[in-house]
């Protein structure tokens, strides 16, 4: 079975072929980042309008490079939220257009699904049960993968998401956009423990999470030392920040995996690809006989190929949509 996939809930214009869930036949991702670094951040009308200027190559060359035509496509699938909502709507209309005029099934799938389901392609011998963390620029949960199609949210996040605290304190050391990486390859040259900034936990039996704390106490002992004329090292700065982030990312996620008596804990979103949150994440759940999987970095950001294998299996489970599909840029899971 050929599913077309397409993304565009935020900066990325993607689509993807992925045959029978898992293999990958064609990945098409068209990035913004470099339309959106002089901003800081994601424009969402500027995001809208270059998804407009550019789907429709995107997805003649997710064929080509399949080597399939329209006629071969057993199913289109696309992401219709969360996320921005001009964004949304470009990729929502061009599906509805296609699955209209192809005839063709269409089915709707939820972004934070999507991230969850590449692990699938990566790891092509996992199976639900399992535990997932999910955490990007807009999302930090903990998912209880029940089975393809049904997902249990074990904790979220109250406030900020880990990625966008990465990218707040990226803004503030002056590193760039995106945050992630840059603090990621910083904190490689700084020592982890030069400053204890705090560890969130809402409550003793609650598995959510709580980044604007931390975010704001890094910006305020920034401010104290420029006021104060004081000299820091921004790579001890942004160790100290991701240690404290994937400290609680890890603790609250191997808790669930305890608590689920799961022996996998998978990764997945933009902060998956975070160097230090892998090696914590894999060593610590270790110590519990917890093996620790996640896709590589090209499918851990925003792309169409995850949206493919979750709009697969939504498929199997015969959850198709009309031409009512809008777009829902707060959809909860």
């Amino acid at each position: 079975m050929l599913i077309l996939g397409i993304e565009s809930s935020c900066d990325e214009t993607a689509a993807a072929v992925v045959k029978d869930g898992r293999t990958v036949l064609s990945n098409v991702i068209n990035t913004q980042i470099e339309l959106h670094k002089k901003f800081g951040g994601v424009v969402p009308e500027v995001a809208s309008r270059r998804h407009i200027e550019t789907i429709d190559a995107v997805i003649d060359e997710a064929l080509e490079e399949a080597g399939v035509t329209f006629a071969d496509i057993d199913a289109i699938a696309v992401t219709y939220g969360p996320g921005l909502v001009g964004a949304l709507l470009v990729g929502v209309s061009a599906a509805k257009a296609l699955a209209f005029t192809l005839n063709k099934p269409l089915v709707a799938v939820h972004h934070i699904k999507g991230h969850i389901m590449a692990n699938f392609v990566e790891h092509k011998d996992l199976e639900p049960p399992f535990v997932c963390l999910v955490a990007s620029g807009g999302h930090s949960h903990i998912v209880s993968v029940e089975d393809y199609t049904h997902l249990e949210i074990m904790g979220r996040t109250r406030d900020d998401a880990a990625g966008e605290a990465f990218d707040k304190i990226a803004r503030v050391l002056g590193l760039g956009y995106p945050g992630g990486p840059l603090i990621d390859k910083l904190a490689k040259e700084g020592n982890p423990d030069a400053v204890q900034f705090p560890r969130v936990r809402m409550d003793k039996d609650s598995l959510d999470f709580s980044f604007s704390g931390v975010k704001t106490a890094v910006i305020n002992y920034l401010h104290k030392l420029e006021q104060n004329g004081e000299q820091y090292n921004k790579a001890d700065i942004a160790a100290s920040f991701q240690n404290a982030v994937t400290d609680v990312l890890c603790e609250h996620t191997i808790e669930a995996a305890v608590l689920k008596n799961s022996k996998i804990i998978a990764l997945a979103g933009g902060v998956a690809s975070n160097s230090a949150l892998r090696e914590k994440m894999t060593s610590e759940a270790g110590k519990k006989g917890i093996t620790v999987v996640y896709p590589k970095p090209v499918f851990c950001t925003d792309n169409a190929v995850m949206i493919a294998c979750a709009g697969y299996y939504e498929y199997l489970d015969n959850n198709f949509a009309d031409m009512t599909l809008n777009a829902v840029p707060s959809l909860q899971l």
